[in-house]
């Protein structure tokens, strides 16, 4: 923990009303400030107690209030550097760490995660039962969304038309083993917007649930295998369609200890960038549009979204109240704590449901899964998609959802030229 950063802190309080858990709880320690100042009591020598990990095990990580500081403390870091040091000095009981184990050795592993995927549809029936054995586990399965069919990404997606940029693309973990079809509309909007899109194989997770979770050496290894796939792919920048996935991505600079050597960007900031050219179909729908925190307090990506869906002729976009209040997902959080995230959860779909729209959209594969659970148990029938599928609809003249294409021998159902190799 630097003191420096932590010394940058005045107490003024700005921080709580914008922080979830003390929205929650009303607790001290359990807001930016108070958390910052048992930061402060373990840098002056008082040793990480089960209470103190307990407070810093709350925290989200979601941001809200480094957007609200206005004496620009780096709270960010922080609670980055103090996860470490609780993972280094704080003894977890033997059901956290076989729990932490079970998520740490699953998710970030595509091969892993994709030997779950046909029990999906029974995770949901067996959240109750697991939940007795241990709440996390319960809230594990009671997360697990409804997975399409696998679809093989080619190695390079051609542009249509005109070449305007070549990029690379992040197929990630979470996103490309429970939402292939996230990945493919995103090749896809891509390419019709004039970009040759390289997906290099070896990918994997980019080390963002390991960075925010404070394992600290399993982050370095993925990050450099992320680095080193794409620098070997020639590409000098890379589109993420995660929020959480291109905010850890963007710090690879602070983790490493040097700059990768291409630059990151979401992928609604790379497409209000680059200008649309591609014609927009209506699509007469009305859609509230979800600030994942990673997106909007990590990255600064607010307007670029709303830009993208307002382009589109005749879809109506509504603002959810509370929006900068996190849905409680925050990478691996709604299974840790998952309680408070339920809270959050039930707190954001009805939210959602005051704004009478027919799809919400994140952009997010966690929030995607915590908000859609959370309006299940309150019996909604919002749909959820992605920014990349609703402009994919539009882009295609499809209805939202609507596969124009059969895939091919590979499970492919991309538009337009491909190639298996490069």
């Amino acid at each position: 923990m630097d003191p420096e950063l932590i010394n940058d802190c005045v107490h003024c309080g700005f921080c709580l009303p914008t922080c979830p858990t003390y929205v929650l709880w009303g607790e001290e320690m359990d807001s930016p400030r108070g958390r910052i100042h048992l930061m402060k009591q373990h840098v002056e020598g008082t040793p990480v107690t089960p209470e103190m990990a307990g407070h810093f095990d709350a925290c989200l990580g979601c941001m809200a209030c480094v957007t609200a500081c206005p004496s620009g403390v780096r709270y960010d870091r922080l609670i980055e550097q103090t996860r470490a040091e609780v993972e280094r000095r704080h003894v977890r009981d033997p059901q956290e760490r076989a729990v932490r184990g079970i998520v740490f050795g699953l998710f970030p592993y595509p091969r892993r995660l994709r030997l779950l995927r046909p029990g999906m549809w029974l995770a949901e029936r067996m959240a109750p039962f697991l939940a007795r054995v241990h709440p996390s586990l319960g809230a594990m399965a009671a997360l697990a969304p409804r997975v399409e069919h696998r679809q093989r990404m080619p190695r390079v997606v051609r542009a249509r038309g005109e070449r305007r940029a070549v990029v690379g693309m992040l197929t990630g973990c979470v996103q490309g083993e429970f939402f292939p079809q996230v990945n493919a509309a995103t090749a896809r909007v891509l390419s019709l917007e004039g970009c040759d899109v390289v997906i290099p194989r070896g990918q994997g997770c980019c080390g963002a649930l390991s960075v925010h979770s404070g394992r600290d050496d399993q982050a370095r290894r993925l990050a450099r295998r992320t680095v080193r796939t794409f620098e070997q792919a020639g590409v000098d920048t890379v589109v993420v369609n995660a929020a959480g996935c291109g905010s850890s991505m963007k710090e690879y600079g602070e983790l490493l200890g040097r700059e990768p050597g291409f630059r990151v960007v979401d992928l609604s900031e790379y497409l209000a960038e680059l200008g649309p050219v591609a014609k927009r179909h209506p699509l007469p729908l009305t859609v509230a549009y979800h600030d994942a925190c990673h997106l909007a307090h990590a990255q600064g990506v607010r307007a670029q979204p709303r830009e993208l869906l307002s382009g589109i002729p005749e879809l109506v976009v509504r603002e959810i109240p509370e929006s900068a209040i996190c849905c409680g997902s925050a990478g691996t959080y709604n299974i840790f704590q998952p309680q408070a995230a339920r809270d959050l959860g039930d707190r954001k779909a009805a939210s959602v449901a005051t704004t009478g729209a027919e799809l919400l959209v994140s952009a997010n594969p966690g929030c995607t899964m915590q908000i859609a659970a959370a309006m299940r148990r309150a019996g909604s029938d919002i749909r959820v998609a992605h920014t990349a599928e609703v402009l994919d609809a539009s882009l295609r003249g499809v209805s939202l959802g609507e596969r124009s294409e059969r895939p091919d021998k590979h499970g492919s159902v991309l538009t337009g030229p491909t190639e298996e190799g490069q």
